[in-house]
């Protein structure tokens, strides 16, 4: 029995309707007589959903007791005694109940899967595991429901279900997706039309990398080479000159012209040691080209047009933009340059673009290659016309009679041509061919060796003394242009290093990945150890296959100090270059030392931080709580004084000055405790069921009368909370906005329910507080503005979040509408399951 295929449709957002779509395709499955069942699908008393489940069979659920309550899930036993063809499965990064035969859904799945069922399922890009940070950074909702992404990846069909955020908000507000009392909430909270749009394009993307994997696929597969159009890949041939910047802006702005395109900087580096271009100038061009959204590729490669060009064709580019050539005229005597060469070998399936820079026509040194200094085709070409140029002008001149003295003089010109191309041996050669044929051919006695008249002999000799003259001065200027060179990307290469430890910007990996760039190596890797005789450890590591047991397995290894060492991998280096490679070492050595100091100083303000946490409980204690203190002592000093005769009115107001402190004295202390048991990790909350009018009421005792404007309807569903850390989170937040309102005003405690959520709104309209500070608001001892010391010791926000976050709730600040600040407070409704068993506590729960 074969593996079951698995569809899935994959949800933009919450209520773009999933679930209804695969209901749909249910129904067609069934009319063309295939057996489908609906292993589970919850349509969340929609309508149209509801409707959409008559006529096709269900599998009873598995009803399953858990904390007190009773939840239905997919009974998986049934579906596979059942057996069915295709077996519907809504919600696949659900969280079964405790006690269900796997702890997921997706794992419930595979097995229907594995035993040749069909499935056809349901999940929103939220969902994705690896989106969390991204979704939770868009809607401020961490996901504690998801699925892995490989499970979604494997899927054989994938269907994007998509809807505008305008129509999915006209949805919402025609009761589709929500229930009329929840729909206010949801349309202010999670489905913002920022959020909905963010959503979308993460759907689309994820979508388009899929597809791209699956034309990647076929396209290897099927072993097809030629270039399929089907999106806008343009890849930007990069020089390290300054032109790059121009090249890969121009490529964005093509980009942006097409639909999905994407720009892909590539630069060739030489398969021989250090590269010519500037490392400053390439990690510039690196960090524009991923600023624009782009991606920076480094390949090795001699023959740079014929890499380039592999390049392409290896990620199914459409378009190459190069650089017009910084050649002068007369350097194109050396070949027709890169960008000519890939434009007449690109063929029909890629366009090459060659755009104009400021750098064009300025001329450029010729690629040095190190086992040649003058390049192995110059060297090739000096050889040719050292050997056989000769013979050619031999040929031309036998038909010619131009005398003795023209024919050396053409006879030399070629030797200081051979010299120029190709150095000392090719002009060598030319000589002794010219001198030979000159002596054979022009010298009496003629079609002999022999010279027979003495000056012709002094002739021949200037001609070989002056090939050889030249070739030594070209030789040496090549020796002085490669050294030239080489210290000038040294000095380049060394500079940036420095550069880097004074801004302290590259990471140990990126170092590492720097230095595998550099030498065009396959791996890099740092290993250290503690002692003489200790095995070796890996600090860090990039490429493919590095060393990670021994130096000495590598193919270069650096020594740094005694206990460390810098080990590569792909080709052994030349002498000349460990300099360079010293200095790679020596600076990996400082990151490593610098990344640990700074875990050390991390550890060191972790304890700064409780160093003053400390310091200013103690000035709590001599402060803030010594003033009731005082007050307290002064009023029962002056009820026991027998030299005054207090009225009863003074002794009630003396009453209750010593009351109002001690009540002072009592929250002060309370909230110094509360933020001792939060920074030691000693709150345990009692979770119960409760609602929420019998808990808020209490909380505002401490308020003066008439301050506060209570609205919390009876209809609300209960909480799961503990009462009395709710209490006091609720009493510190009203507290708070109390002391910041104008006078006259009232503060409003509003509580509404959002899908699975219950928020408790504390709205103010006092000054408010900026963007920038609204997380440190709720860090302790914090007070806003120019609260006077007396105005408490600046624990309740901190307090009332800690609280908030023990009971699995969140605590956050906004901005009042028209002034002010208000706290929302979320909570999960009693009746779901906590956070880490289901999902309930996010409203795009509700949507699925």
């Amino acid at each position: 029995m074969g593996r079951g295929k698995l569809r899935i449709y994959l949800g933009a957002a919450p209520g773009v309707g999933k679930t209804y779509a695969m209901l749909s395709e249910a129904h067609r499955r069934v009319e063309r007589g295939t057996d489908v069942v609906v292993a589970f699908v919850e349509h969340h008393d929609r309508p149209r959903t509801e409707v959409m489940l008559h006529g096709l069979e269900q599998v009873p659920r598995k009803e399953l007791e858990h904390r007190g309550a009773v939840f239905s899930e997919m009974d998986v036993d049934a579906v596979l005694a059942r057996h069915p063809q295709v077996a519907l499965v809504d919600e696949l990064a659900h969280t079964n109940i405790p006690g269900s035969r796997n702890t997921k859904r997706w794992q419930d799945v595979e097995e229907l899967l594995a035993a040749g069922i069909d499935v056809v399922s349901t999940v929103n890009i939220q969902h994705l595991e690896s989106l969390g940070d991204v979704v939770e950074s868009i809607t401020g909702v961490r996901q504690r429901e998801t699925v892995p992404d490989e499970m979604v990846r494997r899927a054989d069909q994938i269907e994007l279900v998509d809807m505008s955020p305008q129509a999915l908000r006209r949805r919402m507000a025609h009761g589709n997706v929500y229930k009329p009392d929840k729909v206010d909430a949801a349309l202010s909270n999670y489905f913002r039309p920022g959020n909905l749009t963010a959503l979308r394009e993460l759907a689309l993307l994820w979508v388009a990398d899929r597809v791209d994997e699956y034309l990647k696929q076929y396209r290897s597969e099927h072993r097809v080479s030629k270039i399929w159009g089907s999106r806008e890949r343009i890849v930007v041939g990069l020089t390290g000159g300054p032109e790059g910047r121009t090249l890969i802006r121009r490529a964005a702005r093509l980009a942006e012209k097409g639909a999905g395109g994407e720009v892909m900087a590539v630069y060739i580096a030489s398969s021989d040691g250090l590269t010519a271009a500037s490392p400053k100038e390439l990690a510039v061009q690196r960090t524009l080209v991923e600023d624009l959204g782009g991606t920076f590729h480094h390949v090795v490669g001699d023959d740079i047009p014929a890499a380039l060009l592999a390049f392409a064709r290896g990620v199914n580019a459409t378009q190459i933009v190069l650089g017009v050539s910084r050649r002068k005229t007369w350097q194109y005597v050396f070949g027709p340059g890169v960008g000519a060469t890939v434009a007449r070998e690109s063929g029909p399936d890629l366009d090459v673009h060659l755009i104009t820079h400021g750098e064009a026509g300025k001329g450029r040194g010729l690629p040095v290659a190190r086992s040649a200094r003058l390049g192995r085709s110059r060297i090739i070409a000096g050889w040719i016309v050292g050997v056989l140029g000769p013979v050619v002008l031999a040929l031309l001149l036998n038909a010619v009679d131009l005398g003795l003295a023209n024919d050396m003089l053409l006879f030399l010109a070629l030797t200081v041509a051979a010299a120029l191309l190709g150095g000392l041996l090719p002009s060598l050669a030319s000589a002794a061919v010219g001198s030979l044929l000159l002596n054979y051919y022009y010298t009496p006695p003629l079609h002999r060796f022999t010279i027979a008249d003495p000056k012709n002999i002094v002739a021949i000799v200037i001609f070989v003394g002056v090939g050889i003259s030249v070739a030594s001065v070209v030789d040496l200027a090549a020796r002085r242009t490669h050294q030239a060179a080489r210290l000038r990307a040294e000095s380049e290469i060394l500079s940036f290093l420095a550069g880097n430890v004074l801004r302290g910007e590259t990471g140990l990996e990126d170092l590492l990945e720097r230095v595998r760039e550099t030498f065009g190596m396959e791996s890099a890797a740092l290993l250290e150890r503690t002692g003489e005789h200790d095995p070796w450890t890996c600090a860090g590591r990039v490429g493919t296959g590095p060393p990670v047991a021994r130096p000495d397995e590598a193919d270069v290894d650096v020594p740094v100090g005694d206990h460390m060492a810098l080990a590569l991998t792909g080709r052994v280096l030349p002498a000349e270059d460990r300099r360079v490679l010293a200095a790679f070492a020596a600076q990996a050595a400082v990151v490593l030392d610098r990344r640990r100091l700074q875990e050390q100083a991390d550890r060191a303000r972790a304890l700064a931080e409780g160093n003053r946490i400390r310091t200013a409980l103690l000035a709590a204690v001599s402060h803030d709580l010594r003033t009731p203190l005082a007050g307290i002592k002064a009023a029962v000093s002056s009820l026991r004084s027998h030299d005054v005769a207090w009225s009863e009115e003074d002794q009630a107001e003396l009453l209750e000055g010593i009351e109002e402190g001690a009540d002072r004295l009592d929250h002060l202390v309370g909230n110094l405790l509360d933020m001792s048991r939060l920074q030691t990790g000693t709150v345990t909350p009692l979770i119960r069921e409760i609602d929420l009018d019998e808990v808020v009421p209490m909380a505002l005792v401490g308020v003066p009368e008439g301050s506060v404007d209570l609205d919390v309807p009876e209809t609300l569903p209960m909480v799961a909370v503990d009462p009395g850390l709710l209490e006091r989170s609720v009493a510190n937040l009203v507290e708070n906005a109390v002391k910041y309102n104008p006078h006259g005003k009232q503060v409003l405690v509003a509580a509404s329910a959002i899908a699975d959520r219950v928020e408790v709104r504390v709205v103010d309209r006092g000054p408010g507080v900026p963007d920038d500070a609204k997380d440190r608001i709720f860090e302790p001892f914090q007070r806003y503005g120019d609260a006077p010391r007396g105005a408490g010791v600046g624990l309740g926000l901190a307090v009332a979040r800690g609280f908030a976050e023990a009971m699995g709730g969140t605590l956050n600040a906004e901005d009042t509408p028209g002034g002010g600040l208000t706290m929302v407070l979320s909570l999960r409704a009693a009746g779901s399951p906590p956070q880490e068993l289901r999902q309930q506590a996010q409203p795009e729960r509700q949507a699925q």
